[in-house]
């Protein structure tokens, strides 16, 4: 049978959506997203955006799991559960669509960015350095949510989170190298060049992936109107496969999972 004649027997029409009158009712936060409110479920408000973040927990709990069988410090356990807070705020924000659970959701992503740092930064140094290090990124995040608080600007969100996700990607390819390739080399260099190269080959496929994510939130954004009339058209189940915040959420899961933080 074509895919055509099968998509049409499986496919129901896409529900019309309910803005303020689901079971949160009206939306307070700043932000809203392609996927129609209430569409899918009177008790949530984007039902793809909510249940994609389990990607978030599922990564969460693997790295809890293994922070505390391979007895790693501390601050790793705290950026897992960290990571882990990042996605319950998600999970409210995309459920209820008020601005308290939108700032959980989103200053979550600055807080856990910034214990990865200080994870990677800190990591066999000095307690001062450690301590001052921890007061400077404090006072950083504390500053970006004062900021954002008052201006409510998501591009200004945007911009701090990529350039501290993009601090820490740079600083552990600068370990990789500096660091870990030596020490590996001085062991054995054809498993030091097969392992380096391994670890390339990750960041390369997390960057991609986490980058061809945010692509299709961007056009998500730019062609909703077309993107919603589209999946009014092709019906469930298939619609669900157009929610592009929704891939946006596991493509950043999956880039995060097929990039390496090393902090040496």
């Amino acid at each position: 049978m074509p895919l055509s004649a099968i998509r049409t027997a499986i496919s129901y029409p896409y529900p019309t959506a309910n803005p303020g009158h689901g079971f949160w009712g009206e939306q307070t936060s700043t932000l809203n997203f392609c996927e129609e409110d209430y569409a899918l479920s009177s008790y949530c408000a984007e039902l793809c955006n909510t249940v994609t973040n389990a990607i978030f927990m599922w990564l969460g709990i693997k790295g809890v799991v293994n922070c505390l069988q391979q007895k790693h410090p501390s601050i790793f356990l705290i950026s897992y559960l960290g990571y882990m807070v990042v996605g319950l705020g998600s999970i409210l924000f995309h459920t209820t669509l008020k601005y308290p659970m939108q700032l959980v959701d989103e200053l979550s992503m600055i807080y856990t960015t910034c214990l990865m740092m200080h994870a990677s930064f800190a990591y066999s140094r000095s307690r001062t350095f450690s301590a001052v290090l921890g007061i400077g990124l404090l006072s950083l995040s504390g500053s970006i949510t004062v900021y954002y608080h008052v201006t409510k600007d998501p591009v200004f969100h945007q911009v701090a989170y990529a350039f501290l996700t993009a601090t820490v990607v740079f600083r552990s390819m600068w370990v990789m190298e500096s660091q870990l390739r030596p020490v590996l080399s001085a062991r054995d260099p054809e498993e030091a060049a097969r392992v380096l190269n391994t670890m390339w080959a990750m960041i390369a496929t997390g960057l991609s992936v986490f980058l061809g994510g945010f692509l299709i939130w961007n056009l998500d954004n730019v062609f909703c109107s077309q993107v919603r009339q589209l999946r009014h058209a092709v019906g469930l189940p298939w619609a669900v496969l157009l929610e592009g915040h929704a891939w946006w959420h596991l493509m950043t899961g999956l880039g995060n999972l097929n990039t390496p933080i090393i902090a040496l």
